[in-house]
């Protein structure tokens, strides 16, 4: 099955910040046999999604919330990440409603169904319950704010496709089963095709405030492409990311996209380096250095979002 081409950001939060009974269960989640190993997850979400929408009418949201997570383990703690597919779903079809004409919208779902999906949403937001998700998702890109968290040390590639054997372009030549977390050894990382970094809350947050201040000085608050940078999308960043426990853990991961590359240009990608570089140049006013490697992202991201419109 062809994954969708989109990218993740995604938290994991240590398994004692869940209330009871969810840590209990998220604890003996993770070591249960049933659950979806890393390299199978995001096959066996967009499966499911798929089914779902292929249906007659479509179910844009399934009745209950997915009892599957992402899961981590560093230095004896658990981490969990929540699929919360059902909570994402709504708010990814609130999206589409809002940015499409109703009678676009009306295409892909019936009125009637349109109708039962918000209002199970409305009484959801009315009842208190979290509308924060786990888990961002960004289609045919990856929005330039999300490398900011990151650094070039953090980064995880894997190369190979299943029964071709694995190679780790960066550390290690070895199969693995998960990709690492901060500090932790690669001999963990997944037996997949993928570019990952991963850091922790406290660096993410850092990053992200750090370079608030630099950004809203050099690009403003940004009202215009959503593609480029703007003090306005790190500030709403940073705002999800305090949402959720200190300690927690936050990944990026190029999910599908990495099928739109091949190795060599994988393993050339250097996005999260070079915004390191320019938002350093940035604050030290080196004016060439900044838009040289502004410029290297937006050249290597904008063909892959052509892509979204090409036959």
């Amino acid at each position: 099955m062809v994954l969708p081409y989109a990218a993740y950001l995604r938290v994991y939060e240590p398994v004692t910040a869940f209330p009871e009974p969810a840590r209990t269960l998220w604890t003996v989640y993770a070591d249960s046999r049933r659950r979806p190993r890393r390299i199978h997850a995001l096959g066996v979400e967009h499966r499911a999604a798929t089914l779902r929408l292929v249906g007659s009418p479509p179910d844009v949201a399934p009745e209950r919330e997915s009892r599957d997570a992402y899961v981590r383990r560093l230095d004896d703690m658990i981490y969990v990440c929540p699929w919360q597919t059902r909570l994402r779903s709504w708010l990814a079809f609130e999206r589409f409603r809002n940015e499409h004409a109703a009678g676009v919208a009306a295409a892909f779902v019936p009125p009637p169904v349109s109708e039962r999906v918000a209002g199970d949403f409305e009484q959801w937001k009315r009842s208190g319950k979290p509308l924060r998700p786990h888990i961002l998702t960004s289609t045919w890109h990856i929005p330039l704010d999300w490398f900011v968290p990151f650094t070039r040390g953090e980064r995880c590639l894997m190369l190979g496709s299943p029964g071709t054997g694995y190679r780790k372009a960066d550390d290690a030549s070895e199969e693995h089963a998960e990709p690492p977390a901060p500090g932790q050894s690669p001999a963990t990382a997944a037996p997949a095709r993928t570019l990952i970094y991963v850091t922790s809350m406290g660096e993410a947050r850092r990053r992200v405030a750090d370079a608030l201040p630099v950004v809203r000085e050099n690009l403003g608050d940004g009202t215009g492409d959503v593609y480029l940078l703007s003090a306005g999308r790190l500030d709403t960043l940073g705002r999800w990311l305090d949402g959720f426990h200190p300690r927690a853990l936050v990944e990026l991961d190029y999910g599908g996209l990495v099928h739109l590359l091949d190795d060599r240009t994988l393993s050339l990608d250097e996005s999260v380096a070079e915004m390191t570089v320019a938002l350093a140049g940035m604050e030290r006013g080196e004016v060439e250095l900044t838009v040289a490697m502004y410029k290297r992202l937006l050249a290597r991201w904008r063909p892959i979002r052509a892509l979204e419109a090409a036959n």
